[in-house]
């Protein structure tokens, strides 16, 4: 039984769900996150499992098994999903997990760190007094000042979840 037959099953329109994941990929994609990939997540994000299997996905999104290959790679890439063998099995499932967003971010600082890398450099080669090396300093001071926001926003979402009941 797919995940898609279960959900189904419980109450759940269809195709209401399918209306759910195309608008909320739409949105994905305004965001810039590619179309197939954005369909993918938000297709794992609303199974109640947050698994689903290479089939699953093809057969509820009505796309190839390549086109399930590509997502699944970009968004292990930008770790939204993680890969997991089933037990006695060659067969994967791609999960999605709560902390996603946590973990999307936290890899994001280790991005924004090389940007400052660069930018730094690129100063120092372009002048800081020139034209270019005071936007490239603009630029640095801007991502410094988002890093600092979204560490403090990580260690403020750490302890909410700490605090939070037990979702089940």
């Amino acid at each position: 039984m797919t995940e898609s037959s279960v959900e189904s099953g419980d109450g759940r329109d269809p195709e209401s769900v399918s209306r759910f994941v195309e608008r909320f990929a739409a949105q994905l994609v305004e965001a810039g996150v590619p179309r197939m990939p954005a369909r993918v997540f938000a297709a794992l994000l609303s199974s109640d499992t947050g698994t689903l299997t290479s089939a699953e996905l093809g057969e509820l999104l009505r796309i190839s098994p390549a086109a399930v290959s590509g997502a699944v790679r970009y968004l292990s890439q930008v770790h939204l999903v993680s890969r997991e063998r089933e037990p006695g099995s060659r067969r994967e499932r791609y999960r999605v997990h709560s902390d996603q967003w946590y973990e999307a971010l936290t890899s994001r600082e280790a991005i924004i760190k090389r940007w400052e890398d660069a930018l730094r450099e690129g100063i120092v080669s372009l002048g800081p007094d020139t034209p270019a090396g005071r936007r490239l300093a603009d630029t640095l001071e801007f991502f410094e000042f988002i890093e600092q926001d979204v560490a403090g926003v990580m260690e403020r979402w750490r302890r909410h979840r700490a605090q939070a009941p037990d979702r089940g």
